[in-house]
């Protein structure tokens, strides 16, 4: 049940201040329409929260009936499961940190519909406005007769909010040229035809209204660049992008934040940034090792980003690529710290020649007893910054290793050794 409230019919102007304000945002190659263009939003959406609560209720489902197996359906239930794995649910259960976030602003722009019906579209697409415009060019025109008794049916199924009971105010913009006014008519009044030479009437968006929504745009750039993270010194150390990614400046400006690269990320270690990239970069790609690794021998993301920001690399480009540096913390490494064997990270290291190598030593242990280790160190040259390392390190809470952006070849000025 929608509620009653009377239709704000002015409010189809909003979606062209927005679109105006993100125009004027690109030419300083801000990119905020990847935020609110309905492609991304859908599929980051999708991608982030609703495929992965799909996953898991459906995983969820199948582990209950191979559990409790009532009445021998684990006999059936099994192969649709196996079908399942091999068609439509991903390899592994992925989780997200912004998931939660993601999908309630999702719920929340579907709940706009108990307003009023695609309530999304007709005031707030910033989509809707471009085709809009595009439609004031369009080869058919929605012309009334005399014969209208202004009964008012027409404007009950107008998808777009046209107003199509006011004739001379009809928009023309707004129009889906569904045709539903033509079929509901009871006195066949409406009619569709070719424009002919005359032109559409003019958009009625009010000059002032448009300036400031072209100051707007202008202003959001530096508000959002002015951000300590953009500085070489206090850049986010741990801002891993994927390998292939542009120079930040230019990823940032190419990213639409659509989450297709998280979502076939076979480690799920892609994850939506919130503000590790400040709010320009929010909901870009970052790799977060601790969850996932960055598999040596994958491409995917580079594969299906639509937009260019992660180049596709083929596996012989993408094994010298460095997102980043992985260093030690010798307070919390088990032979530097406590002389304790383990060579874990040495061991899942996926270079040719292992990036970290060891350094055979001998300490003394509390009771003066000498302990013979291997103390494990890290080949600037050959790491990579995969991340495997992190992933795997069995150090619980903390890492005892780390892999920062530092070092990577997609930055001269971020390096360690200029």
């Amino acid at each position: 049940m929608y509620f009653q409230n009377k239709q704000p019919r002015n409010w189809y102007r909003v979606k062209y201040y927005i679109l105006t304000g993100i125009l004027a945002s690109a030419v300083f190659t801000l990119q905020p329409v990847g935020i609110l263009d309905p492609l991304s939003l859908l599929i980051r959406s999708l991608s982030v929260s609703v495929y992965p609560l799909f996953n898991y209720g459906v995983r969820a489902i199948f582990d209950i009936i191979y559990a409790i197996d009532p009445l021998g359906l684990a006999i059936v239930s099994e192969p649709v499961y196996v079908l399942l794995k091999e068609t439509i649910l991903s390899f592994n259960q992925s989780f997200y940190n912004q998931g939660v976030f993601i999908g309630i602003l999702f719920i929340a722009l579907l709940g706009l519909n108990l307003i009023e019906k695609r309530f999304w579209c007709k005031y707030l697409c910033p989509l809707g406005a471009f085709l809009g415009i595009l439609s004031r060019f369009s080869f058919l025109k929605r012309t009334v007769s005399e014969g209208c008794t202004e009964c008012g049916a027409c404007a009950g199924v107008c998808q777009g909010n046209a107003a199509p009971d006011e004739k001379e105010k009809w928009k023309d913009t707004e129009c889906l040229y569904c045709w539903n006014c033509d079929d509901v008519c009871p006195a066949n009044a409406v009619s569709f035809g070719f424009r002919g030479k005359k032109a559409a009437a003019a958009m009625d968006l009010g000059r002032r209204r448009v300036v400031v929504s072209v100051v707007s745009g202008i202003v959001a750039v530096p508000l959002l660049r002015i951000n300590p993270l953009t500085t070489a010194n206090a850049k986010n150390p741990v801002l891993l992008r994927p390998p292939g990614a542009l120079e930040e400046k230019k990823f940032l400006a190419r990213c639409v934040k659509c989450g297709e690269c998280m979502k076939v990320c076979i480690t799920n270690g892609l994850q939506p940034t919130l503000l590790e990239a400040g709010l320009e970069g929010i909901w870009s790609p970052t790799l977060v090792p601790r969850i996932g690794y960055c598999e040596y021998r994958c491409t995917l993301c580079g594969q299906v980003c639509p937009t260019g920001a992660i180049k596709r690399l083929t596996l012989p480009e993408k094994a010298k690529v460095k997102i980043g540096l992985a260093m030690f913390d010798k307070g919390r490494c088990l032979p530097w710290a406590h002389a304790t064997p383990c060579i874990v990270c040495e061991e899942v290291c996926p270079t040719p020649k292992k990036a970290i190598w060891f350094e055979d030593v001998t300490v003394r242990d509390r009771q003066g007893r000498p302990v013979r280790v291997k103390q494990p160190h890290v080949d600037l040259e050959l790491c990579i910054g995969c991340g495997i390392c992190e992933t795997k390190c069995p150090v619980l809470g903390r890492p005892a290793i780390y892999v920062f952006n530092v070092g990577e070849s997609r930055s001269k000025e971020n390096q360690l050794l200029l």
